[in-house]
């Protein structure tokens, strides 16, 4: 009895302690309060469609599209033949010239080789290891120069006319850089969130050998560290909002949201005639839910490029744009909307310059406006 009682004495206190020692996966987590980071506003997939004009767009892109949209593969190997990008890719974007039977094609992740996927995100990676230029203010990596850029032009970007030319732009910027300085030597992905509403979560770009995975919201509001991934263990210095404050990369996915994020929801938007109209629709509506859905980090206005997802996520929000554009000739030559907050305010015009406070030289929304227009040359694959 005696061996028997010292014995429960001994199980009862390692019971004891096996249960107050967190186990591996909870040394781990670290949460952090979302409440610093906000969100975008937003308008409902209801207001869209009952604001929706009758669709006489494509819904494709491609030399070659037949009036359906392309089935999407559900490999992630695309075409040998298209998947590189070469020196006279380089060449002809220097020079202004562009091939239009022959541009650089962006392909889709599921259409995009996971030796591909893997160079993207190590090349994003390489950005964060070189050193700030220190032009850029806040900025502590190579990376963190691209974000301050946004971070400072947000009042002038959001919610007004430029915002799809300007991060068309800013998107070739950061293309550009990672070609330039990261070697990165192959064709562009993007990434159809459509095709992953309400499940981003699910997706294979969640994952450790790319970006990294996307926990929930906890039940009592708060976000995740990222600790596991390419990304993770990252530490940002841009941010929050207008601020400069050591803070981990961190996601809260909220799945609701990313359900918004569908095909009808983009189609509605892309009904509009009107530029700044369907601009309008975009921004607060598939961009700004597919923000806040990834959420914290993403769901901050200002400094979400932190978040690396944050480029396939405009990426989506080009193609959207492109794809709106294919509709009508007239669309790549013309452009409408304020320029500022002023009331009444000044028309944007096609002269208006794009700027990244230096990374790259200052263009305007005539040089971006067709993606095939010499100073820009891609499509997408789909």
């Amino acid at each position: 009895m005696r061996f028997n009682l010292s014995a429960q004495a001994l199980c009862g206190a390692i019971c004891v302690s096996a249960l107050a020692v967190p186990s591996p996966v909870e040394k781990r987590l670290q949460l952090i309060d979302l409440k610093q980071f906000g969100s975008f506003p937003t308008i409902t997939p209801e207001q869209a469609h009952a604001e929706a004009q009758p669709l006489s767009i494509i819904l494709g892109d491609g030399p070659q599209y037949t009036g359906k949209k392309a089935t999407t593969s559900t490999t992630n190997k695309a075409p040998a033949t298209a998947q590189e990008f070469t020196t006279e890719d380089a060449a002809a974007a220097a020079d202004g010239t562009c091939d239009r039977n022959n541009p650089a094609v962006r392909f889709e992740w599921r259409n995009y080789s996971a030796d591909d996927r893997k160079a993207f995100v190590n090349a994003i990676k390489c950005l964060m290891g070189k050193p700030s230029s220190g032009n850029f203010q806040g900025a502590q990596n190579r990376y963190e120069d691209i974000v301050s850029v946004h971070q400072q032009l947000t009042p002038l970007i959001h919610q007004r006319a430029v915002f799809l030319v300007w991060h068309r732009y800013y998107v070739s910027v950061f293309e550009s850089i990672m070609r330039e300085e990261c070697a990165f030597d192959r064709a562009f992905p993007w990434w159809d969130e459509t095709l992953d509403a309400g499940k981003f979560a699910q997706s294979d770009i969640f994952t450790d050998p790319y970006f990294g995975p996307l926990p929930a919201k906890t039940s009592d509001g708060q976000g995740t560290c990222i600790q596991s991934g390419t990304f993770g263990g990252t530490t940002l210095h841009i941010g929050p909002g207008s601020a400069f404050t050591a803070h981990c990369l961190a996601r809260a996915v909220d799945e609701s949201l990313t359900g918004t994020v569908t095909a009808s929801f983009v189609s509605d938007c892309n009904s509009r005639t009107s530029y700044d109209d369907m601009r309008g629709c975009q921004e607060l509506g598939p961009h700004a839910y597919g923000h806040n859905g990834v959420g914290a980090v993403m769901a901050e206005v200002q400094a979400s490029p932190g978040d690396p997802i944050f480029f396939m996520h405009h990426l989506f929000v080009d193609h959207s744009f492109r794809i709106w554009q294919n509709g009508d000739a007239s669309r790549t030559q013309s452009i409408n909307g304020c320029a500022d907050a002023n009331n009444p305010c000044t028309p944007i015009t096609m002269d208006y310059v794009l700027t990244s406070n230096g990374l790259r030289p200052n263009t305007t929304v005539s040089q971006v406006m067709d993606t095939l227009g010499g100073y820009l040359c891609y499509r997408y694959d789909y």
